[in-house]
């Protein structure tokens, strides 16, 4: 065990003075030590005082080299070629002090993290050699501050403050039943160790917020991580009243991979890169729309902005009149084709959405084919207005009311009412299919992995079934 040179020159001080007789025996034993202490370790935290000196540290492993996600995810999306957000001069192992952080310690809440680097308290490790009074070469540790989006190098060492081992880890508890929480597991479309897919219900917000008491993050971080120390994270949205298919990642790397396919999918097709061949993320939504398109298949491309109404109580989303330069912030674009049409005025239509803009389908649905979405009040309520119900006979309101109050789900969910055959229509969106790169295979050894062998990949494909709501809406159309 190595005794730091301030020790030993205490101990030689107090037994100099202590008793002069010992004095040639000490020093001759230190003389002897010497080579053996010449390098010792000290901590300095710049800028603090002796007492923060000696505070304590938790300290994350050295960084090592990690795959980068948006890199690995813009091969996966076959975008590697394009100048992106994913830049061919970024490393490869390149990554920043705050990823690193959420990558060591996923236990700790992201808006703990982010507040330790507000606060400068998070440090790096920086060598220092000092000689000292008495000719002994001391390697010293200073712990510099580091900033969030400060990016590091191979050895790296990051020390957080101790207090956060005395953070609690944290918990999502919910004061559910069984019954919710069995129903939450009950929305698993598929699961590997890479990530998990729900059948996201109607009338349930995907995340949090001021007034909303259940959420599908906050209830997956609490009923879905079984195993997982980590919880599970939205790759997309979808929006309140929309159903289908809701992918989440089971880590931070993989959700990381999906976020840079997704995010590579949108702008390759911003920059009229819409090969279907080329294309690894296909997402097929299905929607009831009043009124028929004039052609039964094609291609959308009407950019969007956001304009703020009632005096900036609310905004919606409209089509931009691009009388300027479009943004590629600003571009939408989406594929259609008729499935199947109604002696009754409806007709439902497969939605591809190529980018992901807000209310894309909504808006297209409504502004660009005429057609609004059936229950989408927002964008289509002229439509509404002018339509007329079914007879009642072939459902009677009263005998619906009774079924819903008898089906109703945890969570205040209710997907029996509100199709056609009702006064208060409900949004027939759906997501019905979604094709996705199989994260998990490659995760095993992303290193491995060649351009060629991602090219390769095989696919994963999920189908969600309708809402019961809509499934009704199919089978009076179909009778």
């Amino acid at each position: 065990m190595l005794v730091g040179a301030n020790l030993l020159r205490r101990l030689l001080r107090s037994q100099l003075s202590a008793d002069d007789g010992g004095t040639g025996f000490i020093i001759a034993a230190i003389y002897h030590l010497r080579p053996h202490y010449s390098t010792t370790t000290e901590f300095s935290d710049e800028g603090n005082s002796e007492k923060k000196k000696e505070s304590k540290w938790f300290t994350l492993p050295p960084f090592a080299k990690t795959v980068n996600a948006s890199e690995l995810g813009a091969k996966l999306a076959r975008k590697n070629h394009l100048k992106s957000a994913t830049s061919a001069e970024t490393s490869a192992y390149e990554t920043t002090a705050l990823k690193w952080v959420l990558k060591c310690c996923p236990e700790l809440p992201r808006n703990l993290v982010q507040k330790l680097f507000r606060l400068r308290q998070v440090r790096r490790e920086s060598i220092a050699m000092e000689v000292t009074d008495d000719g002994c070469q001391v390697q010293k540790i200073q712990l510099k501050r580091v900033g969030a989006k400060d990016s590091l190098n191979i050895g790296d060492k990051i020390f957080l403050p101790i207090s956060v081992r005395e953070v609690p880890e944290e918990k999502h508890e919910h004061d559910c039943t069984d019954e919710e929480s069995n129903f939450i597991r009950s929305l698993e479309l598929y699961k590997d160790t890479a990530i998990i897919v729900l059948n996201k219900p109607p009338g349930m917000p995907v995340q949090g917020g001021i007034g909303i008491k259940w959420s599908l993050d906050e209830l997956a971080a609490a009923w879905l991580r079984y195993d997982y120390s980590e919880s599970p994270r939205l790759v997309h949205r979808l929006d309140r009243d929309c159903s289908g298919i809701l992918v989440m990642g089971r880590t931070q790397m993989s959700a990381a991979i999906l976020h840079s396919v997704f995010r590579e999918e949108t702008l390759g097709a911003s920059k009229h890169d819409s090969d279907n061949e080329k294309r690894v993320l296909q997402k097929r939504y299905w929607a009831l729309v009043i009124g028929s398109p004039r052609r039964p298949k094609g291609t959308i491309s009407a950019p969007l902005r956001k304009v703020v109404v009632d005096d900036g109580k609310s905004d919606r989303i409209t089509v931009f009149e691009h009388n300027n330069t479009i943004l590629s912030s600003q571009r939408a674009i989406t594929e259609y084709r008729v499935i199947k049409t109604s002696t009754h005025g409806f007709t439902w239509l497969e939605l591809s959405p190529l980018t992901g803009r807000k209310h894309q389908l909504r808006v297209h649905c409504a502004e660009v084919l005429g057609t609004p979405i059936v229950g989408d009040y927002k964008y289509g309520w002229q439509a509404h207005r002018r339509f007329q119900n079914l007879a009642e006979s072939d459902l009677r309101k009263n005998s619906n009311e009774k079924v819903a109050k008898e089906n109703m789900l945890p969570f205040g969910l209710n997907m029996d009412s509100g199709s056609i055959s009702e006064k208060h229509l409900r949004l027939h969106l759906h997501c019905r299919e979604m094709i996705l790169p199989n994260v998990s295979q490659v995760l095993r050894n992303p290193k491995s992995f060649t351009d060629d062998d991602l090219s390769k990949l095989k696919s994963l494909k999920i189908v969600a079934p309708l809402p019961s709501y809509m499934q009704k809406s199919w089978d009076i159309l179909n009778s």
